[in-house]
């Protein structure tokens, strides 16, 4: 469902992201973890079209994200890093209008924005103005927004930053529901612990470089440590190095 081969991507005399390749299944969970700087985002953002790499290709559903945008991006929900939202809209209005943008009219938009609404605990505020919400709760509107028209594949670049306790449990129960349902989400996160809990393989990228891929099993394999099993955090310190707290 994902495909990436050979992505790169080089500003100035800095490589960013060198000679990244893997593929993600239909309906896997795939984490992407690595330190802080490791190119994680700058990934998620060639996949999306938002940068175009210095070389490589970016394969989602079967469209190259190069020659066919637009038909990769409407099978695609993406919450970025740092999402935009209009502030001047209210919540409802928000979603009512990223529903427009894939297509969503009438009937089949207003049922939709109310079962986001309602999955993401928004209902009470749906007309209040975006400006009024908290950084939580934009997170929540943002997610909904992602999955306004019914993905085959959910994006998500660190989705856990900022999020309130009832978003945190809603997004996790969410992403197993929607797995089950046949989506590929891609997750890229510093929770490690919801790596290890959610995610089917997980890709190890460290400067810019994917040093290790597989289930957590393969990858706990690839560790040198063999005195008894090992947490994915422990596996993450092993395979890159990183001194505790810098994940």
């Amino acid at each position: 469902m994902i495909r990436l081969v050979g992505l790169r991507k080089v500003y100035g005399t800095t490589v960013a992201v060198d000679d990244v390749s893997f593929e993600v299944d239909p309906g896997h969970v795939f984490g992407f973890i690595g330190p802080n700087g490791a190119g994680k985002t700058t990934t998620i953002r060639m996949m999306m079209g938002v940068l175009a790499p210095t070389a490589g290709t970016v394969i989602v559903g079967g469209h190259d994200i190069a020659r066919e945008p637009e038909a990769a991006k409407s099978i695609s929900g993406y919450l970025p890093d740092h999402p935009f939202l209009y502030d001047k809209l209210t919540g409802r209005e928000f979603l009512r209008f990223v529903g427009g943008l894939y297509g969503l009219r009438g009937r089949a938009l207003a049922r939709r924005d109310a079962e986001l609404l309602a999955e993401f605990g928004l209902e009470a505020q749906a007309e209040e103005l975006v400006e009024t919400y908290s950084h939580g709760m934009k997170q929540r509107l943002a997610l909904a927004a992602a999955l306004i028209h019914h993905p085959r594949v959910l994006i998500l670049d660190e989705p856990m930053v900022g999020l309130d306790p009832q978003g945190a449990v809603a997004l996790r129960r969410l992403i197993g529901e929607l797995s089950a349902r046949g989506v590929t989400i891609f997750l890229s996160t510093h929770s490690l612990g919801v790596a290890e809990a959610l995610c089917d393989r997980i890709g190890v990228l460290d400067h810019g470089r994917l040093v290790a891929l597989g289930s957590l099993e393969e990858l706990r394999a690839r560790a040198s440590r063999t005195d008894g099993p090992l947490s994915l955090e422990s596996v993450f310190l092993e395979l890159t190095g990183t001194p505790e707290g810098h994940a």
